[in-house]
């Protein structure tokens, strides 16, 4: 007699630390697959929407986790109903075969949860936050302590100083944040690629490039390598 199915679930998937420490933890829970993982994109410029990490690394990120991705393309300077059209979108067709589940990396912004649960709501869907209330300072050493090597790809030059652009997370790192930055840059101070860890088949290879100060946020452009 078989037994039950596994849950399908999708995953938020940023590229960037917070949301490859909640697809571990999933990737760890008895009776839970993963489906996809989805990302926005910004289709003018074929780089992950925010990040800026270009969509060659993100699909090779994909292909060492083992996982299929679902790129959500909106335009340049997307409006909040664009990106909620196109989610929806996505939604639906996941929805149609049964997935009704999106597990999301957010840590303590109550109001960025309430959000995404009035989003959902409205396609019938519902969320998982499997690193909530989880102490940044305890998860990002948990999350180099694992193996997982991520870079910085853009920093908020009102929260973090530019210098902080285009490094790896390590404890060197850690100590230098000044101490009123979260160690995970919940609130917006800095955004990550991850590129290495435990759950990955091998490294995402990759360089260094340029830094740049775009829409008011400083940049490390990610140049792919063999």
């Amino acid at each position: 007699m078989e037994g039950p199915q596994p849950k399908s679930v999708l995953v938020s998937w940023s590229g960037g630390k917070d949301s490859c420490f909640a697809l571990w933890d999933i990737q760890r829970t008895p009776g839970v697959r993963i489906e996809a993982l989805l990302t926005t994109v910004t289709r003018d410029f074929d780089r992950i929407s925010m990040h800026g990490v270009r969509c060659s690394l993100l699909q090779q990120q994909a292909e060492s986790l083992g996982l299929p991705l679902r790129q959500i393309l909106i335009s340049k300077g997307a409006t909040n109903w664009e990106y909620e059209e196109r989610m929806g979108e996505a939604f639906a067709a996941y929805r149609a075969h049964g997935v009704d589940t999106v597990v999301f990396g957010d840590l303590f912004l109550e109001e960025i949860r309430a959000y995404r649960k009035r989003l959902l709501t409205r396609h019938d869907m519902i969320g998982m936050y499997p690193i909530w209330k989880r102490d940044t300072h305890q998860l990002i050493r948990e999350f180099i302590d694992l193996g997982f090597k991520t870079a910085v790809v853009c920093v908020d030059p009102i929260k973090l100083d530019r210098s902080f652009v285009g490094r790896v997370i390590d404890a060197g790192f850690l100590a230098e944040l000044p101490p009123n930055v979260d160690p995970c840059g919940e609130n917006g101070e800095f955004h990550t690629f991850v590129f290495d860890g435990p759950n990955f088949t091998k490294p995402v290879n990759f360089s260094f490039g340029e830094i740049v100060c775009r829409d008011s946020f400083w940049f490390c452009d990610l140049i792919p390598s063999s």
